[in-house]
């Protein structure tokens, strides 16, 4: 009785310590959602207060992505050395005080420098939060743990549109655009509190303590494959046995990061000009997008559990060529397009919920930072320059909408190709060493 006691109580334990690696997981994504957001959103007001045209506005957008690519790169690095809660809890600290001193920007070329620092911290949160998600969640519903985790993202774009709107609504002044970044600086406070309590995955730890056992033994053994796991993370994705996954993760990634950037970085602005609705006007339909972004982000986490990773991936891709090209070329009455808003928003993140899940699975504990940090952001650094290709070459194609459908449903496309050549994953135990 007294053993079973120790056992019930250690199990209790180690859940406790799951749901606070998933709650710091959600919070660290959905701040960095609320953060990019509280941008996007605001960057009308800031074309119009420093008299920006599309190409520069493109470019702010692109240099902070850019930048964000290296610095999730980093982090994916540095959290497979010192620990995921760590390299966490720096990211939000980052990106949280640079939004927030991007407020006192007093020319275009300071806004692309804060911008540019601010992407380092940005760019490195979904890589240590999937990492963290994927190791702490049972292996039964890491799929709905990933699932949980993404659909943050849109609770953070709807508390910047919250945010957004309240501060136009009172404050409507030329420069009501500095208050949001200031306010986009408070997550930093929450940062060192909230994540402070969260424990590294026992499968990072048990990973540390075989790679240190492994140089020991290599000494006086060979320890074959294994001998892979000692070396510099980034040089790990590329053996024998992962360089396939490699280039089709990235593949996968860069299909998904760009359309995602190529249709939501000027959709503000793509109601605002062509539809005529003002900032406060297209609340609505921002609303009915960030509302299906967070179904088709707890659904796809479900169905990953369900499907499996690959028909998972498929599914939402297909369903995203076909909203994407109706909501832009097709459907031109307001109320039907009010309806498309939440199918929009609902494809284009149902896809990416199970990224974290899927990547996470394809490759070892001793790189699975590394590899979700350069094949995510390897493709954020390709998908950066989805805002400056579709600013630039919106008038030859028809306009925005023209350049949003061309761009998104090629990119989907690159998707559903990438997923076919990738195995399954689904119930698998994560590995700790090649």
């Amino acid at each position: 009785m007294p053993s079973a006691s120790v056992a019930t109580a250690v199990a209790v334990k180690v859940d406790v310590h799951r749901r606070r690696a998933l709650y710091a997981s959600i919070f660290g994504w959905m701040m960095d959602g609320f953060d990019m957001w509280l941008f996007l959103l605001a960057l009308p007001l800031v074309i119009k207060y420093f008299n920006l045209s599309h190409a520069a506005a493109g470019f702010l957008s692109t240099t902070t992505l850019f930048v964000a690519a290296f610095g999730g790169v980093l982090a994916g690095i540095v959290a497979d050395y010192i620990g995921r809660v760590k390299m966490l809890t720096l990211t939000i600290l980052l990106y949280s005080i640079f939004t927030g001193l991007t407020g006192v920007a007093n020319s275009y070329s300071s806004l692309v420098v804060y911008r540019a620092i601010e992407g380092l911290g940005f760019g490195g949160a979904w890589t240590v939060c999937a990492a963290l998600v994927a190791e702490s969640a049972p292996s039964e519903k890491r799929g709905l743990w990933g699932g949980f985790m993404q659909s943050a993202w849109p609770a953070g774009w709807g508390l910047a549109l919250i945010v957004q709107l309240t501060v136009v609504s009172v404050l409507q002044t030329a420069d009501n655009w500095r208050v949001l970044f200031w306010i986009g600086a408070l997550p930093a406070i929450v940062a060192v509190t909230l994540i402070r309590k969260v424990k590294e995955p026992e499968i990072w730890l048990e990973t540390v303590r075989m790679k240190k056992e492994l140089r020991a033994r290599q000494q006086t053994a060979d320890v074959g494959e294994q001998r892979e796991s000692l070396k510099f993370t980034v040089f790990q994705l590329w053996a024998k046995n992962l360089r396939k996954r490699t280039v089709l993760g990235f593949l996968l990634c860069t299909g998904n990061v760009f359309g995602y950037y190529a249709i939501f970085s000027f959709l503000p602005i793509f109601l605002k000009e062509n539809l005529h609705l003002t900032i406060v006007g297209s609340g609505p339909y921002l609303a009915l997008v960030i509302s299906g972004s967070l179904a088709g982000g707890l659904t796809s986490g479900w169905l990953n559990d369900v499907l499996g990773r690959r028909k998972n991936i498929l599914f939402w891709a297909v369903g995203a060529i076909i909203i994407v090209f109706l909501y832009t070329r097709v459907i031109h009455s307001n109320n039907v397009l009010l309806a498309a808003s939440f199918l929009l928003g609902a494809f284009a993140t149902g896809i990416m919920s199970g990224f974290s899940t899927y990547l996470g699975e394809l490759f070892p504990s001793s790189a699975r930072g590394t590899a979700l940090g350069v094949l995510y952001n390897g493709a954020r650094a390709v998908g950066a320059f989805g805002p400056l290709v579709v600013g630039t070459f919106s008038a030859k194609m028809g306009g925005l909408g023209g350049a949003i459908a061309f761009l998104g449903m090629a990119a989907y496309s690159l998707c559903i190709i990438a997923a076919l050549l990738l195995p399954e994953t689904k119930g698998m135990k994560l590995r700790a060493l090649h």
